[in-house]
């Protein structure tokens, strides 16, 4: 094998199974199509009223030359996370990449945010995450086929923001720490846990925001580069720590932000 022919298999995905959770989203879908460019075979999810979605997302990419499929899974149904693993496992193998783009985020000020949506939040953003990746973990140490975790953070889990993003902000905060310490637990099984961290990424989660002039033209001000994050800017670093040339890059945030953070 040539040099050029060993930097080449450093971003080869081929053989790979990737779990893409909340892969009929705007960063989730670009994940997905990112990855099977790659020549992953990739299982993205969404919630049971996604259903149609996930299999017309897993229709288009394997149109496209991928190899990709949809199934229903709720992160926030602990039980039935192992439930879903043993049946993934069964049918597609040990899943080599996690994928986890499952968030939200309800903006209220913080003296009026309820008890509910605080749970709410958590159960999605924190709570999820940390049992997907768990569900995901056991299979790969049982099996000792390593892997890779890469969950979506945000900047908001380093900067607060001048609105209600109470909840968002501090379950994104917990995600980066959680990140770190699963990445420091799992080393020993080959299992690298990364996040990357987004400014604003045009999606429908935000696109009231960025519809929005008076809230746009400032936040693009403030980033150096003069543009908000698109999705596939978080789709080419997924695969970057999804391949063979990141096996060394682990417990890591980061920031994709157009340099925002850079200057705060």
């Amino acid at each position: 094998m040539t040099a050029l022919e060993t930097y080449r298999k450093q971003f080869d995905l081929s053989g790979k199974t990737a779990l893409v959770a909340g892969g009929v989203g705007g960063i989730g879908s670009a994940i997905s199509e990112a990855l099977a460019a790659f020549g992953a075979r990739v299982v993205l999810t969404g919630i049971s009223c996604q259903e149609d979605d996930c299999q017309q997302k897993a229709r288009e990419i394997t149109a496209a030359g991928g190899e990709a499929y949809g199934e229903v899974l709720d992160v926030t149904d602990v039980p039935a996370l192992g439930q879903f693993m043993q049946k993934f496992v069964a049918r597609y193998g040990v899943p080599h990449i996690l994928i986890n783009c499952v968030g939200t985020h309800k903006e209220a000020p913080a003296l009026e945010y309820s008890e509910e949506d605080w749970d709410r939040i958590f159960a999605i953003n924190l709570k999820g995450a940390f049992f997907l990746s768990q569900a995901v973990a056991r299979f790969q140490v049982e099996q000792q086929t390593g892997g890779r975790h890469i969950h979506i953070s945000s900047v908001r889990s380093l900067l607060g923001i001048g609105r209600g993003y109470i909840s968002y902000c501090a379950s994104k905060g917990g995600m980066n720490l959680m990140v770190k310490q699963l990445a420091t637990e799992w080393a020993k099984h080959h299992i690298t846990v990364n996040a990357i961290a987004p400014t604003f990424t045009r999606t429908e989660l935000v696109r009231k925001y960025l519809d929005d002039p008076a809230f746009y033209n400032p936040l693009v001000a403030r980033i150096p580069l003069g543009r908000v994050c698109e999705p596939q800017d978080i789709a080419a670093l997924a695969t970057y720590l999804a391949s063979p040339g990141a096996d060394f890059v682990t417990g890591q945030i980061i920031f994709i932000d157009g340099g925002l953070t850079a200057t705060q």
